[in-house]
C-alpha cells in the first residue's frame, strides 16, 4: 500500500465514522471532564486549522460558479442568513434559556455554512458545486453577518463589540481560508500530487480537531448538561430541523431541480458550529459553547440520516442519480 493510498483510506474512515468519534469523545468527557477542559485554550487555532483545510478544497472554478448561478447561490445564502438567526431567537425566547446558553444558540444561528453541508450534499446526491458556492459566500460574509445578527438580537445582553467579533472571525476563518486557497493554487500548478495528499490529510486533521473541541466544551459544561440537558438538546434538534425544512421548502418554492433543492436543504440546516464554539469560548461565558458543541454532534446525525433518505428515495424510484435540469 503506498503512502497516498493509506492516507486516503484513513481520511475515508475518519469521515465515515465522524459522528461515532464525536459521540464517543463527548461521552468520555462527561466521565472525565478535567482531562478535556484544557482543550478550550486552543479552540481558535484548532478552528483555524479546520478552516485552512476548507481553503485547500477551494479552486478558482468554485468562484467562477458564483457568477454562473448567482440566483441559486443568493437564494441559499439569504435563506440561511434569515431563517437560522430568527429561528434561534424564537427558540431562545420560547424555551426561556439562560442568557449564557442562549448566546450559543444565537451564534449557531448567525454562523455561516460549514464543510459538513458540502459533504452531506455529496452523499445525498445534491449539487455539490452549488453547495460549495453557497458555503463560500456565507463564509466570506461571516465577519459582517454574524456580528450584526448577534448584536442586533442580544443588544445590551452582551459586552462584546462588533469589531471584536469581526476581528475574531477574520483571524480564525477568513485568513486561514484565503491562505489555504493560496496554498492549493500554488500546489496545483507546481506539485499536483502534493495537493491531492493535502486534500486527503486535512479531513483527518479536521475530524481530530472537531472531536477535541466538542470534548473540551462538554467537559467544561458537565453541570449544565446534567441540569438543562433535555431543554438544550430540544433547542438544538428543533433549530436544525427548522433549517433543514426551510431550505427544502424554499428550494421547492423557487422551482429548483431536485438536486439543488437538496443542496439548499443542507446549506440552510447545517451550520459552521465550530466557529460558534470558538467565538463562544473566546468572547463569552464557557456555557455559551454548549449549544454549538451539541449542534456539531447532532447535525452530524441528522445530516447523514437525511442524505441516506435521499439516496434511498433515488434507488427506490430510479437506478441513476438525480441530475440537474
Amino acid at each position: 500500500m503506498n503512502v497516498s493510498g493509506g492516507i486516503s483510506r484513513a481520511a475515508q474512515v475518519a469521515s465515515k465514522y465522524f459522528v461515532v468519534w464525536v459521540i464517543a469523545a463527548a461521552g468520555i468527557a462527561l466521565v472525565y471532564p478535567n482531562s478535556f477542559v484544557p482543550v478550550l485554550d486552543y479552540v481558535n487555532p484548532l478552528l483555524g486549522i479546520i478552516m485552512l483545510g476548507m481553503g485547500l478544497t477551494l479552486q478558482p472554478e468554485d468562484f467562477q460558479r458564483l457568477a454562473e448561478r448567482p440566483v441559486d447561490v443568493g437564494i441559499g445564502a439569504v435563506t440561511q442568513w434569515l431563517v437560522m438567526p430568527l429561528a434561534a431567537y424564537a427558540l431562545y425566547i420560547l424555551f426561556d434559556l439562560p442568557d449564557a446558553i442562549g448566546v450559543g444558540l444565537i451564534l449557531v444561528g448567525a454562523a455561516p455554512g460549514g464543510t459538513a453541508s458540502n459533504v452531506m450534499t455529496f452523499l445525498g446526491r445534491g449539487d455539490v458545486a452549488l453547495s460549495v458556492a453557497i458555503t463560500t459566500v456565507t463564509t466570506l460574509a461571516a465577519p459582517i453577518v454574524l456580528p450584526a445578527w448577534t448584536l442586533f438580537i442580544l443588544e445590551e445582553s452582551i459586552d462584546v463589540t462588533f469589531m471584536q467579533m469581526f476581528a475574531s472571525i477574520v483571524r480564525i476563518v477568513i485568513i486561514p481560508v484565503v491562505l489555504g486557497f493560496g496554498i492549493r493554487y500554488v500546489l496545483d500548478r507546481y506539485s499536483p500530487k502534493t495537493a491531492e495528499v493535502g486534500v486527503d490529510v486535512f479531513p483527518v486533521i479536521s475530524v481530530v480537531a472537531i472531536v477535541a473541541i466538542v470534548a473540551g466544551v462538554v467537559g467544561a459544561n458537565v453541570d449544565n448538561i446534567l441540569t438543562a440537558g433535555a431543554l438544550v438538546l430540544a433547542a438544538v434538534v428543533l433549530h436544525n430541523g427548522v433549517g433543514l425544512g426551510a431550505g427544502y421548502g424554499v428550494g421547492r418554492a423557487f422551482g429548483m431541480s431536485a438536486d439543488r433543492v437538496r443542496t439548499t436543504t443542507f446549506e440552510v440546516g447545517l451550520q459552521n458550529s465550530g466557529l460558534a464554539v470558538a467565538l463562544a469560548a473566546s468572547l463569552f461565558d464557557p456555557a455559551a459553547a454548549l449549544i454549538p458543541a451539541l449542534f456539531s454532534v447532532w447535525h452530524n446525525v441528522s445530516g447523514p440520516a437525511l442524505a441516506s433518505y435521499f439516496t434511498w428515495s433515488d434507488n427506490r424510484t430510479t437506478s441513476g442519480p438525480v441530475t440537474a435540469d
